[in-house]
């Protein structure tokens, strides 16, 4: 495996662990803030729209702290 390879890989596994553990704390800090995207399939009100802005951030944030924890080692 050429070392190219070897960081290109390296990086795309830490963008993909961040994202998903960033949205699922944006999730989490939703739920305990009482903002569940979840909790009303047909309804988008001002809690919705709260908790999908929350895990958006957190898939941001995810992938940011991944990627500065990946480039530093």
């Amino acid at each position: 495996m050429s070392p190219q390879f070897r960081q290109a890989f390296k990086e795309g596994l830490a963008d993909a662990a961040g994202f998903v553990i960033g949205a699922l704390a944006g999730w989490g800090l939703g739920l305990l803030l009482g903002l569940d995207f979840f909790a009303t399939p047909n309804a988008w009100g001002w809690r919705e729209i709260a908790g999908l802005v929350l895990i958006a951030l957190g898939c941001g944030l995810g992938k940011t702290v991944a990627r500065r924890y990946i480039a530093r080692r």
